[in-house]
C-alpha cells in the first residue's frame, strides 16, 4: 500500500489533496489553479477523406454527462472541434441536477490558428464562452502556433503577438489560466524570455510510439504541466497507419501485463502514461470505454513493466501537419 501511495505522487507536478468529488487527483499549476490530471478529448477526428468530421447527434453531450457521472472533473474541447456547444449542455445538464458546481469541472478550450492577431484573442475566447454558456474557461491554449487565413492558407502572424493576447484574454478574467499546444521547447522558451509569463500547461501528442521525455523533462523543470492527446497512438489496429511501429492491443506482452494487473491494455498505457506526468485526455463517446479509461488510480506500473514500454518509443508521430512544414512556426523539425 505504501508504495502505491508514493507512486501515485511521483509525478512531473507536485499532487495536491482535494475535495473535488472526482476521481482522478488534482495538480496545482504554476499560476496556483488546480487541474483535474484526467480528462475527457472531445475531438471527434477526421473522416476517411480528410475532412473535419461534423456534429452529427448528441453523442458528445451525452458523453461529457456520463463523464461527470462516472467522475471525470476535466473536459477538453476548441473552437475548431464544433463540440463546444455539445460540451457546455452536458456540464449545465448536471449542473442542473445537483451534480456538481461550475467551480467543480475543468474546462478546456483552445484558439483556432484564423483568430491569432492579437486582437482577435479575447473576441475569440468569448464566442467560445457564448458556445459553451459559460462566463470563463479553466484552461485556453494557443491551439497550434501557427496562424492561418480562414481556408488553412498560413499566415505570418507571430504566435508570440497571440500570446500577449492570451495574456489579455487571463487578465479580464476570461479564462483562468493560458497555455499553448503544439508549441516545441524553442517556441516555449521564446515566449518566457519576450514576456515573463510562463505557460500553465503545454498540450501534445503523446503516447507509447512518441513518449518525448527530454519535453517532458523540459517542462518539468520549468513547473509546466503537459497534456497528453492521442493517448492511444496506433495501438488500435483501426488508427494505425501502414508502417506505424508497434505495439497493438493485442501485443502478447502487453496482454500479459494487462492480465498481471488484472486490468486492460488501454488502462494500463493510460497509467504509464500518467506516471511519465502526463495529464491524458483519451476520447471516447461511449460510456463503458469512458468508465474503463479513468480506473488508472488504483494500481502503479513496476519499473521492469516501465522498461519494455518505454522501449515501444519510436519517435513517431500521427499529428505532423506536413502541408505546414515550410511555415517558420512549424513546430515539428526533428
Amino acid at each position: 500500500m505504501l508504495y502505491l501511495i508514493v507512486a501515485l505522487c511521483l509525478r512531473s507536478v507536485i499532487c495536491v489533496a482535494t475535495s473535488s468529488p472526482g476521481v482522478a487527483p488534482e495538480v496545482k499549476l504554476n499560476d496556483g489553479h488546480l487541474m483535474p490530471t484526467f480528462g475527457l478529448g472531445t475531438w471527434l477526428g477526421v473522416t476517411p477523406e480528410g475532412q473535419l468530421a461534423e456534429v452529427q447527434d448528441d453523442s458528445i453531450e451525452k458523453a461529457v454527462e456520463d463523464a461527470i457521472d462516472v467522475g471525470y472533473r476535466h473536459i477538453d474541447t476548441a473552437a475548431l472541434y464544433n463540440t463546444e456547444p455539445q460540451v457546455g449542455r452536458g456540464i449545465h445538464k448536471k449542473i442542473a441536477d445537483g451534480a456538481l458546481t461550475r467551480e467543480e469541472i475543468f474546462v478546456t478550450t483552445k484558439l483556432w490558428n484564423d483568430q491569432h492577431a492579437r486582437e482577435k484573442v479575447v473576441p475569440a475566447l468569448k464566442n467560445s464562452l457564448q458556445q459553451l454558456n459559460m462566463s470563463y474557461v479553466d484552461l485556453y491554449l494557443i491551439h497550434f502556433p501557427i496562424g492561418t487565413v480562414s481556408n488553412f492558407t498560413p499566415d505570418l502572424t507571430d504566435y508570440l503577438e497571440t500570446w500577449y493576447g492570451m495574456i489579455d484574454a487571463q487578465t479580464q478574467g476570461l479564462t483562468r489560466s493560458i497555455g499553448v499546444s503544439n508549441f516545441n521547447q524553442d517556441m516555449i522558451q521564446r515566449l518566457v524570455r519576450e514576456t515573463g509569463v510562463v505557460p500553465a500547461v503545454l498540450q501534445v501528442e503523446i503516447h507509447l510510439n512518441l513518449q518525448q521525455p527530454a519535453l517532458l523533462e523540459f517542462c518539468r523543470q520549468r513547473g509546466i504541466a503537459v497534456m497528453g492527446y492521442t493517448p492511444f497512438g496506433p495501438l488500435f489496429p483501426s488508427k494505425a497507419s501502414p508502417g506505424a511501429p508497434p505495439p497493438r492491443i493485442d501485443d502478447p506482452a502487453l496482454v500479459e501485463m494487462a492480465r498481471k494487473y488484472k486490468k486492460t491494455v488501454p488502462q494500463v498505457v493510460l497509467r504509464y502514461l500518467y506516471e511519465l506526468g502526463v495529464v491524458p485526455i483519451p476520447k471516447s463517446v461511449k460510456r463503458s470505454r469512458i468508465q474503463q479509461n479513468i480506473e488508472i488510480f488504483d494500481f502503479a506500473i513496476e519499473e521492469a513493466d516501465k522498461r519494455l514500454l518505454r522501449s515501444f518509443d519510436a519517435n513517431y508521430r500521427l499529428t505532423s501537419m506536413p502541408f505546414w512544414k515550410d511555415h517558420p512556426y512549424y513546430p515539428f523539425h526533428s
